[in-house]
């Protein structure tokens, strides 16, 4: 089975790639024609592809794969930039949209749990997207826009909504690393917000597994949650870091206000994918 990945050099993807080398498939690496980043580890193919000008070829050069597994997505972390749906969303449309054309049969793309919006509590697969900022519009505008492709062009589509990740390789802006940063400067305390927020953390080694064991099924899924099931508040999941590294920080809590484009507490329902993991193992 051969098996590509869009954004192969991202935080995600290099964990998505050094998961499919434990699997007997060939990896195709799709990055950027301006990407300076590695790969940590070989792998069968690297295709250089701009998605935002793919050649009409572009399924022939990265190889015809059995199934794409998509990351690749611009303009992050500014979730508020309309580039998400006036110029990404349309590029991505047409990128994909092109290798089903072409012949792709299997698709894993990620989504986001922005595009829950502001509902709170446990959130499932059942529930209608009602995103509130461009970054979830856009994300589930592709998601419906893929939706309406199958009718013409069938072909099985997982919908991956990964929520909150973390672990090695992740951007210097996000929580761990600032919080890392401050104990290596030797900062007495480390300001955050109150930490009372509820979200659903994930090691993005485990959301990869997850999305590779997706993509090997070649099953159509459509949306599913990729979460932990486990809500946990900002401050535990800070001070558990804390006491895990043995670092002697404080937290100045309050610092920061609470963000203004997400509820106060939402996690996603695991069920689905549960499900799936386990008829996939």
């Amino acid at each position: 089975m051969k098996v590509a990945v869009t954004g192969a050099t991202g935080f995600i993807g290099r964990h998505v790639v050094a998961e499919l080398a434990k699997h007997a498939v060939t990896v195709v690496a799709v990055v950027r024609p301006s990407s300076t980043k590695t790969l940590a580890l070989p792998v069968g193919n690297v295709v250089s592809l701009d998605l935002h000008d793919a050649p009409a070829n572009a399924f022939e050069i990265m190889g015809c794969p059995d199934v794409l597994i998509h990351l690749a997505w611009d303009g992050l972390p500014n979730y508020r930039s309309l580039h998400h749906f006036e110029l990404e969303l349309p590029a991505q449309y047409r990128f994909l949209k092109g290798l089903i054309e072409s012949g792709l049969q299997n698709l894993v793309v990620v989504g986001t749990c922005f595009e829950y919006g502001m509902q709170s509590g446990s959130l499932s697969e059942s529930l209608a997207p009602s995103p509130s900022n461009p970054y979830g519009f856009a994300k589930d505008a592709l998601r419906s826009e893929l939706e309406y492709l199958r009718k013409t062009h069938p072909f099985h589509l997982t919908w991956a909504r990964l929520f909150y990740l973390y672990g090695e390789g992740q951007a210097e802006n996000s929580l761990l690393p600032q919080l890392r940063q401050a104990v290596e400067r030797g900062d007495p305390a480390f300001n955050m917000s109150g930490g009372e927020q509820l979200r659903d953390y994930l090691p993005v080694d485990e959301a990869a597994r997850h999305l590779v064991s997706l993509a090997l099924a070649k099953q159509d899924v459509g949306a599913v949650n990729v979460c932990s099931g486990a809500p946990i508040s900002v401050r535990r999941l800070v001070e558990g870091w804390i006491k895990e590294n043995g670092w002697a920080i404080r937290l100045n809590l309050g610092y920061y206000p609470y963000p203004d484009y997400e509820p106060m507490a939402f996690w996603g329902d695991s069920t689905k994918l549960s499900t799936l993991i386990g008829k996939a193992t």
